[in-house]
C-alpha cells in the first residue's frame, strides 16, 4: 500500500508539532522545513503528495513557495495556512495555484477534512481517465472549447471559488459540474440553485436550512442547500439576483464555513467548494451598488468565461448529433441527420439563445422532418429570427378537423389548456382514421415522427 508524505513548512516548532501528529494520526508520513529555502531542497529531492505552508516565513512567504511548487512541482496540492480573519491574504493564495488554505488557529476537523481532499488528487486515475483531452460533458474540438476543458481540468486540482461568466444557455451549469467531476469532491454532492427562482422571502431557510417551528410552516427541520451539499459542490447560479441582505449572510457563510439554520442560536459547520455564474455583468453592478464588492471578490476568485455558440461553429455537427441522438433515445424513434445544407445554415445562423437553442431548433426540427434527414427547411430559423416554439396540430388544408376555440374567462394554466387541446385534436384524428397513426399524421398536417413525438410527451402511447 502507497504511504502519502506530506511537507510541513513552518517557523514555529509547536505548530509544526501538531501538524506532525495530526498528520501521523491520518497515517501520513511528514518531512518538516522551518523556512522556503529548506522546503524547496526538500522538493527537490523527493516527490510529496501534499505541502502545508504558513503564510509568514523568515526568508519569504507562502504565496512564493506555492508559485515556485506550480512551476517545478505542478502535480503537488499546497494549502497555505493563514492569520485568522485574513481573507486578503487567504485569496491571494488562491490565485497563486494553492488548492485550498486553513486558518490559525488550526482547526483540526478542518485540517483532516483539507487533507483528505488533497490526498484524493495524488490518487492514480484508471487508465480510462488519463487522456489529456477527452470531451466528456464539454463537447467540441474547436480551440474555444478546447482551451475551456483544459481550464476546468486545472481548475478542478483546487478548491478556490470560480466565477463562470458566458450568455445564457451557452452551458455555464455543465462547467461547474465538469469541474466538480473532474475534481477531489467528484463523490460528494452536486447542487446547483437559480438564485433568481427562490422568493426572497424564503431565501435564508432555503440557503441554511431551518429548526422545526421557527416559522409558521415549518413543520419540521430543514437541511437547507449549504449541509446538502456538503462534502460536495454549491453552484449558485445567476447569483446577481440575490438581494443585498442575502448577499451579507452569504458571504459571511462562505467567509466561515459554517451556517446557522433560522430558528436556531447554534452555527453548523459546511465543507462545500462554492461555483457562481452569471449571465450578468457583475463588475457593472458592484459599480452600481447592486452587488457587494466585498462578496464580488469572495467569489471571482478565479474567472472563467465560456463562449457562445457564434464564437465555435465547428462544434455544431459534433453537437447535433448529440442532441439529436438524445432526443431520438428519449421518445424511442429512430435517430435523425442534418443534411449539408442545414448544417451549413446553423454554422451562419447568431444563437443568441446559445446550445439551449440549438436544442429547441433540432427538437423541433426533429418532429416535423418527414424521414429520417432533416433539411435546412425544417429549422425554420427564416432570415436569422428564432425559431418559432412549435408545430401546429391543425393543419390549414384541414380545418374540418379543427372547431373554434372558446378561451375560459380569468386565470387559466395556459400550458395545461393547450396541452388539453393538443390531446382532444390528437385522439379526434386518431378514431376518425380508426387509430391509423400514419393517416392520422396526414390528417393533423403532421409528420408521422411528429405524431410519435406528441403521443410519448403526452402520455398516450
Amino acid at each position: 500500500m502507497t504511504t502519502h508524505t506530506a511537507l510541513i513548512v513552518d517557523d514555529e516548532p509547536d505548530i509544526r508539532d501538531l501538524l506532525e501528529i495530526t498528520l501521523a494520526r491520518m497515517g501520513i508520513g511528514t518531512k518538516t522545513a522551518p523556512d522556503v529555502g529548506s522546503a524547496r531542497e526538500l522538493l527537490s529531492q523527493q516527490e510529496f503528495h501534499l505541502c502545508l505552508t504558513d503564510m509568514n516565513l523568515p526568508d519569504g512567504n507562502g504565496i512564493e513557495l506555492v508559485q515556485w511548487i506550480q512551476q517545478h512541482s505542478p502535480t503537488t496540492p499546497v494549502a497555505v495556512i493563514t492569520a485568522y480573519g485574513n481573507m486578503d491574504t487567504a485569496i491571494e493564495s488562491l490565485k497563486a495555484g494553492a488548492f485550498d488554505f486553513v486558518s490559525k488557529p488550526v482547526e483540526l476537523p478542518r485540517l483532516r477534512e483539507l487533507v483528505s481532499s488533497a490526498l484524493k488528487l495524488s490518487q492514480p486515475k484508471p487508465e480510462s481517465e488519463l487522456s489529456q483531452d477527452e470531451p466528456g460533458l464539454l463537447l467540441g474540438n474547436s480551440p474555444h472549447i478546447k482551451k475551456l476543458r483544459n481550464q476546468t481540468r486545472k481548475l478542478a486540482r483546487s478548491q478556490a471559488p470560480v466565477f463562470i461568466s458566458g450568455e445564457s444557455g451557452s452551458g455555464k451549469e455543465l462547467v461547474a459540474r465538469t469541474i466538480h467531476m473532474q475534481g477531489p469532491r467528484c463523490d460528494g454532492p452536486f447542487i446547483a440553485v437559480n438564485c433568481g427562482a427562490i422568493p426572497s422571502e424564503l431565501m435564508e431557510s432555503e440557503f441554511f436550512g431551518h429548526k422545526k417551528g421557527s416559522f409558521t410552516g415549518a413543520v419540521e427541520n430543514k437541511d437547507g442547500l449549504f449541509r446538502s451539499a456538503n462534502g460536495g459542490t454549491l453552484f449558485l447560479d445567476e447569483v446577481a439576483d440575490l438581494p443585498l441582505a442575502m448577499q451579507v449572510k452569504l458571504l459571511r457563510a462562505i467567509q466561515e464555513k459554517a451556517v446557522r439554520p433560522v430558528g436556531d442560536t447554534k452555527e453548523v459547520p459546511v465543507d462545500i467548494r462554492v461555483l457562481s455564474a452569471t449571465h450578468k455583468n457583475l463588475p457593472e453592478l458592484v459599480q452600481e451598488g447592486s452587488f457587494r464588492q466585498d462578496l464580488f471578490y469572495r467569489i471571482n476568485v478565479i474567472e472563467l468565461a465560456v463562449p457562445p455558440l457564434r464564437d465555435r461553429p465547428e462544434d455544431i455537427p459534433m453537437l447535433s448529433k448529440h442532441i439529436l441522438d438524445r432526443i431520438a433515445k428519449e421518445y424511442e424513434c429512430d435517430p435523425a441527420t442534418l443534411s449539408a445544407q442545414a448544417i451549413d445554415r446553423l454554422k451562419v445562423y447568431d444563437f443568441p439563445g446559445n446550445v439551449r437553442e440549438l436544442e429547441n431548433i433540432l427538437e423541433r426540427a426533429f418532429t416535423l422532418c418527414d424521414n429520417d434527414q432533416i433539411g435546412e427547411e425544417d429549422l425554420h430559423l427564416g432570415n436569422g429570427a428564432p425559431a418559432p416554439s412549435g408545430p401546429s396540430l391543425v393543419h390549414p388544408e384541414h380545418g374540418d378537423d379543427s372547431t373554434s376555440i372558446a378561451v375560459p374567462e380569468g386565470e387559466i394554466d395556459l400550458e395545461g389548456y393547450l396541452e388539453s387541446i393538443e390531446r382532444q385534436a390528437i385522439e379526434k384524428a386518431l378514431e376518425a382514421t380508426r387509430w391509423n397513426k400514419t393517416a392520422a399524421a396526414k390528417r393533423l398536417g403532421i409528420s408521422f415522427r411528429a405524431l410519435r413525438y406528441r403521443l410519448k410527451k403526452l402520455g398516450m402511447e
